[in-house]
C-alpha cells in the first residue's frame, strides 16, 4: 500500500539541524542574537519596522490584546468560522468576543456584519486570513472610519497579500497589530511551539518586546502586567532558514493550488477555493467546499489522502460559550460553511507521485 498522504509535512533540513545544534552549543538559549535577528528579519519580510518572536500563535493574539488594552468591559469582534484561539484569547483577557457571520465566496469576516455588531463598547476586531486567504481592504476601512484597533490574525497566512489604496501590503502589516503562528503544519515553523508580532505603529513597537518579557524595560523594571511568552533561541534559529526559505515553498503550494483548481473545474459536486482580487493566497490549507463532505472524506481516506472537515463546530457554538449570549445565534453562512469546507493536502511538501495520487482521487469522485 502506498504511504498515507499527510495535510502538513513539517519541513526539516540539514540547514535547520546545523542551526539548532549550533545555537544549543553557544550556551544561549534564550534572549540572545537569534530571536532578535528573527524579530529583524520577520519585521522586514512583512513590511513593518517592529516585530517580537513569543511562545505561539495563541500567545501573540492575548499579547496583541493586552497591547491594545482590551480589557474586562471591552468586545472584540471577531469571525465565528477560526480557530477556537481568536475567540479565547479575547476571553482570556476578560473582555467578551462578539461572534459575527463571514463573507460566503472567501470565507474572511463580513465587513457589513461586523459594522451591524460595533457598538461603543468595541475595542477591536479581529480579523483572521483563513486559510491564508487575505481579509478585504474594506475591513481595514471601517475599522479606521470607526476608529476601532484591528488585530491581523495571520496565524495561517505567512507571505500572504493584497492590494490596499493601490500599494500591495503584506500580511503582518494589514492590522494595527498583526499575530502569526509557527505550529508546525504552518507555513514557516520552528521545530515546536512559537509565534510573532508585528505592527508599524510606534507606539506600540515601543512595548511589543517587552508584552512577552513579564512587562519589563533595559532596567529590568516591569512597566506593565506580562509574563514570559518568549521563543527560545533554538526555534529562532530554526525559524530564521524556514523564513528564507518561504518564497520558494509558496511558489510549490500555489502551483500545487493551482493544479487542484484546474482539476476541480466543472467538477459536479466539489468547488475549489476562490482567491480573492488583487490578492495573494499563502495556501496554509486548500479547503474543497462540498455538500457530500462525509462521502468526499471517506472516498479521500480509501485512496490513503488525509481530509477533514476544518472546523465542523463554529466558535460560538464551542461548549466554553455555552453561557456566552450568541451560543444559539443562526450564522448561516459560518453553520453551512463548517459542513461544507473540507481540506486537502497543497503543502510544499508533496513528491510529484502524491499530486498526480490526489489529483486522480478527485477525478475519481462523483
Amino acid at each position: 500500500m502506498p504511504e498515507r498522504i499527510p495535510l502538513a509535512r513539517p519541513s526539516w533540513t540539514n540547514e535547520m539541524r546545523q542551526a539548532a545544534m549550533d545555537t544549543l552549543d553557544s550556551g544561549r538559549w534564550v534572549k540572545g542574537p537569534q530571536s532578535r535577528a528573527f524579530a529583524e528579519e520577520f519585521a522586514a519580510y512583512c513590511g513593518v519596522e517592529f516585530a517580537s518572536p513569543c511562545n505561539s500563535g495563541s500567545g501573540a493574539l492575548i499579547a496583541a490584546l493586552r497591547l491594545l488594552g482590551v480589557g474586562p468591559g471591552d468586545e472584540v469582534i471577531v469571525p465565528s468560522l477560526t480557530f477556537i484561539a481568536t475567540a479565547t484569547s479575547v476571553s482570556m483577557t476578560g473582555a467578551t468576543p462578539v461572534f459575527a457571520e463571514v463573507e460566503g465566496d472567501y470565507w474572511c469576516l463580513d465587513v457589513e456584519d461586523v459594522r451591524q455588531r460595533v457598538t461603543p463598547n468595541t475595542k477591536a476586531v479581529i480579523g483572521v486570513h483563513l486559510f491564508g486567504q487575505c481579509y478585504t481592504s474594506e475591513l481595514i476601512e471601517l475599522c479606521q472610519e470607526k476608529d476601532i484597533a484591528l488585530i491581523e490574525d495571520a496565524a495561517q497566512a505567512h507571505g500572504a497579500s493584497i492590494e490596499v489604496e493601490g500599494k500591495v501590503s503584506m500580511s503582518g502589516a494589514l492590522g494595527t497589530v498583526s499575530c502569526f503562528s509557527f505550529f508546525p503544519s504552518k507555513n514557516v515553523a520552528v521545530g515546536g511551539e512559537g509565534g510573532m508580532i508585528t505592527t508599524a505603529h510606534s507606539e506600540i513597537g515601543a512595548r511589543i518586546k517587552s508584552i512577552v518579557d513579564h512587562g519589563r524595560d533595559g532596567s529590568l523594571q516591569s512597566q506593565e502586567v506580562g509574563t514570559n511568552m518568549r521563543m527560545s533561541e533554538v526555534f529562532a534559529a530554526i525559524g530564521r532558514k524556514q523564513l528564507a526559505k518561504l518564497d520558494s515553498w509558496l511558489e510549490v503550494r500555489r502551483t500545487n493550488a493551482l493544479r487542484l483548481t484546474k482539476t476541480l473545474a466543472n467538477h459536479p459536486t466539489l468547488h475549489a477555493p476562490l482567491i480573492r482580487p488583487n490578492s495573494k493566497h499563502a495556501w496554509h490549507q486548500y479547503c474543497i467546499q462540498t455538500d457530500t463532505a462525509e462521502r468526499f472524506i471517506d472516498h479521500m481516506e480509501k485512496h490513503d489522502i488525509a481530509a477533514r472537515l476544518i472546523y465542523p463546530t463554529p466558535c460560538h457554538q464551542h461548549p466554553v460559550y455555552s453561557g456566552h449570549h450568541q451560543h444559539s445565534m443562526k450564522f448561516p453562512v459560518t453553520e453551512r460553511l463548517s459542513k461544507q469546507l473540507v481540506s486537502i493536502p497543497v503543502h510544499h511538501g508533496l513528491a510529484e507521485d502524491e499530486m498526480i495520487r490526489i489529483i486522480e482521487a478527485l477525478q475519481q469522485y462523483t
